[in-house]
């Protein structure tokens, strides 16, 4: 592509020549003969410190924003271009590149503190179901039609993305669902995407280790929804009070979707029990295999968006009957003793007493286990107050490691431990060893417990250090089981 075609709509200075680019990286060791390379001053590292490098492995042009942070060699074969802001020209580079793929197939993006994976993964499946080819850009996997990806971010970055939806187009989807993530949006990694539709969950306490502050929050969600072109949809919770906030100056096309009031889709939770919940959806009556009420507004919101993108009403409803649990999400494991474990990536205030609240209603008076921890690096303020929020729903609890990364586990925990009030610690224990908490709940749980195990769901890993080892909360559960079958 020509480099003059490659830098449209993007303010920078003007390149001395108009030259055949490659590829675009932003990696310096990526970098071969033709390619653009873009030096975007990261978080953990500063891309100006490469270009050299970049220059070395042959790239042909370099955009910059930092002048003087680097000397520019080989001028003579190189065109250096600089922009105010390398983040926002990798976006639009990116789209450009890929021939804004975004535009030839219906993107619908979801964003929110709780509820994105569910919500995507379910519209995913049920458009797929519909018989159409589809892709998914999630926290768990990302997917093109049936193959599957793995993913190592909620939104990968803007080359990434534009590479993934580009192959989705080329493949015949004619859907893609993606969880919008705040970093995403504040790092511009979405700003020149083309959406059909955006869908608004809820907003509550997390990431502020990166945002600062809940409003800084708030209205990075909220510039999702801003850039929104005049013919998507955007549909929004209004039962959480930053719903009406997300619209505010949105050029989109509004929707509200609510089970408290009035709104354009409504629905009501009837009857809920461990194996499923009755729900009144825009007046109809579906059981569902989904339980508790923050799944009652992910169904919901399933079932909005996808009679906003044209869907037949009944046949949605039919099919979100019969479809089970997303990875990790209140994942069930029936095992000796009657005992049941649950497996839910809960791991924000918010999210853990909405896990908590609903196996606590449908276990009807079950013994309730709570084994959970707090990621390292990451928000603590949120620590102290989950550790009551376990306490106050669960019978026992068990507060154990995440994923502790650079801090030691023993001090998250310490900061978990001084939430809770003297009730909640005489029914807690404390054991960093997250296998051994899993064996220790499960063990000692009476007949017929429910044990829940929050925090990392579909992981399967755990960080400690900057190493990853292979950890699944799954595995050892089915191992405990196991050893309690055989004795």
């Amino acid at each position: 592509m020509k480099l003059s075609k490659l830098l449209e709509g993007i303010q920078a200075s003007k390149a001395d020549r108009d030259i055949d680019i490659s590829a675009v990286q932003t990696d310096s060791r990526k970098c071969t003969p033709g390619s653009l390379f873009v030096a975007v001053e990261g978080n953990a590292a500063d891309g100006h410190k490469f270009i050299a490098k970049a220059v070395e492995n042959g790239a042909a042009a370099v955009v910059y924003q930092n002048e003087g942070s680097f000397e520019k060699v080989s001028e003579d074969r190189v065109a250096y271009i600089k922009v105010d802001s390398s983040r926002k020209a990798l976006s639009r580079l990116a789209a450009n590149f890929y021939d804004h793929p975004s535009a030839k197939l219906n993107l619908v993006g979801v964003t929110g503190t709780n509820g994105k994976t569910t919500t995507a993964t379910l519209l995913y499946r049920l458009f797929t179901s519909l018989g159409y080819a589809c892709g998914l850009i999630s926290t768990i996997a990302n997917y093109i039609g049936s193959r599957r990806y793995h993913t190592d971010h909620t939104t990968p970055d803007p080359l990434e993305l534009n590479a993934l939806i580009s192959d989705m187009a080329a493949s015949g989807c004619e859907y893609c669902f993606m969880e919008v993530s705040s970093h995403a949006i504040d790092q511009d990694r979405v700003a020149d995407l083309t959406f059909r539709g955006g869908i608004f969950s809820n907003l509550t306490h997390d990431h502020l280790d990166y945002h600062k502050t809940f409003d800084n929050y708030r209205n990075c969600k909220k510039a999702f929804f801003d850039n929104l072109p005049k013919d998507a949809f955007a549909l929004v919770n209004i039962d959480d009070a930053n719903g009406e906030v997300m619209v505010q100056n949105c050029k989109a096309h509004i929707y509200r979707y609510s089970c408290k009031k009035m709104a354009d889709f409504r629905c009501r939770l009837m009857e809920e029990t461990l194996d499923g919940m009755q729900l009144v959806m825009d007046g109809v009556q579906v059981w569902t295999r989904f339980i508790g009420a923050h799944n009652a507004y992910n169904l919901l919101a399933v079932y909005s968006a996808a009679v906003l993108l044209g869907a037949d009403k009944e046949e949605v409803l039919t099919l979100l009957s019969g479809m089970k649990a997303v990875d990790g999400r209140l994942e069930y494991i029936k095992g000796g003793n009657d005992i049941t474990a649950v497996v839910d990536y809960a791991h924000t205030p918010d999210a853990l007493e909405n896990v908590l609240r609903t196996l606590k209603e449908a276990a009807k008076g079950e013994f309730l286990i709570c084994v959970f921890g707090c990621g390292g690096d990451r928000d603590r303020t949120k620590r102290p107050e989950m550790g009551q929020i376990a306490a106050k729903y669960a019978d026992r609890v068990v507060v154990t490691s995440d994923n502790p990364r650079t801090e030691q586990p023993e001090d998250i925990i310490a900061e978990i431990r001084a939430g809770m009030d003297t009730a909640a610690r005489a029914k807690s224990v404390f054991i960093t060893d997250r296998a051994e908490a899993i064996r220790s709940a499960i063990l000692f749980a009476p007949r017929g417990a429910v044990v829940l195990v929050a925090g990392k769901g579909h992981e399967d890993y755990q960080i400690i250090g900057t190493v990853k080892h292979h950890f699944d909360d799954k595995e050892v559960i089915a191992e405990v089981f196991n050893s309690i079958k055989e004795n």
